[in-house]
This record gives structure tokens, C-alpha cells and sequence, in this order.
């Protein structure tokens, strides 16, 4: 494997680090209990239970991913050994190596849920070994051990994978919490104590005369469950996937437009990033920006593709398009939030004599000033059919002309560096046939989880 493959060097550090914890962790476990108390039957049949939930998991946001392994790491924890959760995890997990998913991402896989499942195990282990508590029959050292297990695991598995997303891509913690985990943790913690059921009817077999009749019906009806998680995220893709659709039919109607969302989108991120925002942030700018112009499919034709000047009633009817796109997306507004201002505000003027609202200054979101400038370059450049496109610096020397009046004057600032390195979309041409190429050479984040992954493919299990 080159070493152009491999991820930043913090990140191997961090997952080496963590496979020699996981040893030394397996090793203490073994101390503390008995090492031959397992059978090789046991082993096989848990192993590949976890084979198979893991094989079945859910894509979540930043390459992410969850699955209902967890529910079988911590029936083992409650069935066996301290060790025997962390040693299955390690050898039973299952992935297809490819360029998609190499050696190191599966070695963190294996290990960051193998150290979830030994904290989780000894903390079993310890409550039931110190405590013994029953109330009317009803054993409370069990259940307040498999929830305190259980939130140990949860917080211990979900605690590595958000670091190594920051780590890879230097995404605030808050923010790959939210948009991976947050709306998982009641799921989450709700269905683990199906483990201490399934433990217990392994035990003591319900139907016939072997427990594991009831844990695989049981794990059946775990399998659907996770349609709920799939079908959420399957929900927002296809909403962006219309979006897209949409965006890409505005593009096919006009010539001048082609790719204009593209370039629009290429030029934001990286102004963005001049200005110090995070991945998360940018590739939320990135989408924004390819959907700023969603409004203009309510627009007739005739007005939006006429070849002179427009009438000012025209143009009245072609600033509509910012409340329009702001319309069409506010049935699913819950997805596009965060974006909604760049798509209602990307008109707006530095000195407040910008439309729909005539806001000013800082008032104007700071995400639909990068795209603002973004957009007028782009569209500056281009040319429209009244209009001639313009040379890239006598583009840029309209920005800083305007500066302080249509356009933030810092981000322009920020704008004429990153134009001075020649980036690929200062020159209209050399950005069309590079997108349009058989190689692209522009990498740019799509409206679903199809974006550019980072250095790692984490799982939550």
C-alpha cells in the first residue's frame, strides 16, 4: 500500500495505541476469571452471530456506521468470561478488505469495539461479583448491571469512533456527535437490555432443549428493527437525491448554467476554508451552494432563459427565486436547516440593498456571504445571454471593487488569495473539462453520504 493511501500520521498512532490497550486489557481480563469455563461450541455460535449483525449495519454520516452487534457483545459479556466479548469481536468481526475499506480501518473496527466490549464486560462482572440484590424475585444486581454495561459500552464504543473522526478530519466532536450519534442513543440504550434476555434464554432454553432456538428468533425481530435506523437514513437521501435532480434539470435548460452549481459549490468550499471552518461546515456550504438556485425552477422559461436585458417586472419575477427555493425546500426543512439561509439569502448586499429582506453587515448569515461571492463569480465569468462572460481577473477585480458595498470585504479578502493560486475553478473552461474528464480531478461533496470519506471508515456496533 502506498504511503499516499494510509491515513494522517496521528491517526495510525491512535489506532496502534489502541490495539496495544485492547492487549493489555484481554490480558488482565484473563486474571481476573476462569480461562477454560467456555466452550468451542459457545465460542462458534456467538461468533457467528456477530459475523452476521455486523454484516447488516447502517451507513451513518463521515463513513460512519451502526449495527446491532452490540446486543451480542453484551449477551457474551453477561454469558462468559470478561475476555471472551473483546476476543469475539476481535476474530469474529467481518469486512471485505478493499480500497474502500483497508487493513487499518478494519484493525480499529476490531479494536475499538473490542476495548467497548472488555469495559463493558468488567463492569458485569464487577457489579454481580460485589453486589447481590433481588426484590420481590426481581433481580436488581442483573438489571442494574446490564444498564450500567450497557451505557459503558455505548459511551466507551461511541467515544472512540467520534475520536478518530476528529482526528481524521478535525470536525468538532459536538458536531460528529450530532450528526452521527445523537438521534441513536435512545435506540440504543433502549434495546440493549435485550442482551440479558437473550443471555438468560440461552441459559435456560425456552423452546426445546437448547437456548439457542430462542436467541436466533430473537434476533431475527432484532434484524427488523433495524429497518427504523435505515429506513431514516434512506428518508434524507432521497430528499437530497430529488434535490439533486432538480438542480441538475435547471443546469440542462440554459447553456450559460451548465455546471454552474458545480463551480459555485468548489469555489464556497474553498473560501470556506480560507475562513477557517470545520469539514461538517463545509460540506453543509458545499451542498447549500449547489441548491442555491433551486428556486429558479418555478421561474417560466421565457423569463429565465431570455437573450436581452429583462424588463424590471422580469426581474422582480427572477428575485422570486430565493423565497421560491425557500419554499419548495420548507416541506423538509428539518434536512435542510442549516442550508435554508444560503438558498434565502445569497442575494443580500453587504450594504443591505440586497433582496428578499435588504439585510445587512453580519445580519447576512455568514454561509450565504461565502456563497454570495462564490455565485457572482461564477456567474460573472460564464456570462449570460445579454451578457458576455468576463475574464477571471477582471472578475476579480469587480469583487474588490464592490468589496464593502455588495460583498463582505474579509471574505474577499480571503477570496483574492485563494484566486492568486490559481486554484481549478478560476478559469471557467479548465473546470468544465476537468469535471467532465474520465479521471475528475476536482473532488467535491455530493447532497447524500456519498461525499469524499476521510482517512478512516469507523463503525459504531
Amino acid at each position: 500500500m502506498s504511503k499516499a493511501s494510509l491515513p494522517p500520521k496521528p491517526v495510525l498512532i491512535y489506532i496502534f495505541g489502541l490495539t496495544a490497550l485492547l492487549l493489555l486489557t484481554v490480558l488482565l481480563l484473563s486474571r481476573i476469571s476462569q480461562v477454560g469455563n467456555v466452550s468451542a461450541f459457545d465460542i462458534f455460535f456467538w461468533g457467528l452471530l456477530l459475523v452476521a449483525a455486523t454484516r447488516v449495519g447502517v451507513k451513518l454520516p463521515f463513513e460512519a456506521g451502526i449495527s446491532h452487534s452490540y446486543v451480542v457483545a453484551l449477551a457474551t459479556a453477561i454469558l462468559f468470561p470478561p475476555w471472551v466479548a473483546p476476543t469475539l469481536l476481535v476474530i469474529f468481526r467481518y469486512e471485505q478488505l478493499n480500497h474502500t475499506y483497508p487493513w487499518y480501518k478494519d484493525l480499529f473496527n476490531r479494536v475499538q469495539t473490542g476495548l467497548a466490549a472488555s469495559a463493558a464486560s468488567f463492569t458485569w462482572f464487577f457489579v454481580n461479583s460485589t453486589f447481590s440484590l433481588k426484590v420481590a424475585s426481581v433481580d436488581v444486581t442483573a438489571l442494574a448491571g446490564i444498564a450500567l454495561a450497557s451505557i459503558v459500552y455505548f459511551v466507551v464504543n461511541v467515544g472512540l469512533v467520534v475520536a478518530v473522526i476528529h482526528l481524521a478530519s478535525k470536525v468538532p466532536v459536538i458536531k460528529i456527535w450530532h450528526d452521527n450519534f445523537s438521534w441513536l442513543s435512545y435506540s440504543y440504550l433502549i434495546t440493549a437490555p435485550v442482551a440479558l434476555f437473550l443471555a438468560s434464554a440461552y441459559r435456560t432454553p425456552l423452546v426445546g432443549d437448547w437456548g439457542g432456538y430462542t436467541v436466533l428468533v430473537f434476533m431475527l425481530l432484532l434484524y427488523f428493527s433495524r429497518f427504523y435506523w435505515d429506513e431514516k437514513v434512506k428518508l434524507e437521501d432521497s430528499f437530497n437525491a430529488t434535490i439533486d435532480t432538480l438542480v441538475q434539470a435547471l443546469d440542462a435548460k440554459d447553456t450559460f448554467t451548465r455546471l454552474h452549481s458545480e463551480r459555485v459549490a468548489a469555489i464556497a468550499t474553498d473560501l470556506a476554508r480560507a475562513k477557517g471552518l470545520d469539514e461538517a461546515d463545509r460540506r453543509k456550504i458545499a451542498y447549500g451552494a449547489r441548491i442555491h438556485d433551486i428556486g429558479k425552477v418555478g421561474i417560466p422559461d421565457d423569463v429565465l432563459l431570455k437573450p436581452i436585458r429583462l424588463t424590471s417586472q422580469e426581474f422582480e419575477l427572477i428575485k422570486s427565486h430565493t423565497t421560491r427555493g425557500a419554499e419548495i425546500l420548507k416541506p423538509a426543512a428539518r434536512y435542510f436547516k442549516e442550508v435554508l439561509p444560503i438558498v434565502l439569502y445569497h442575494h443580500e448586499r453587504w450594504d443591505g440593498r440586497g433582496y428578499p429582506e435588504g439585510r445587512a453587515g453580519d445580519a447576512i448569515p455568514l454561509w450565504a456571504r461565502i456563497v454570495c461571492i462564490a455565485d457572482a463569480y461564477e456567474a460573472m465569468t460564464a456570462g449570460r445571454s445579454y451578457s458576455p462572460p468576463k475574464s477571471p481577473q477582471r472578475a476579480m477585480q469587480e469583487l474588490e471593487d464592490l468589496a464593502g458595498d455588495q460583498f463582505d470585504p474579509e471574505l474577499v479578502k480571503l477570496f483574492k488569495g485563494i484566486w492568486l493560486q490559481d486554484p481549478i475553478w478560476k478559469d471557467r473552461e479548465v473546470f468544465l473539462r476537468s469535471y467532465t474528464s474520465p479521471v475528475p480531478s476536482l473532488d467535491l461533496p455530493l447532497p447524500s453520504r456519498s461525499e469524499s470519506a476521510p482517512a478512516t471508515s469507523p463503525k459504531s456496533s
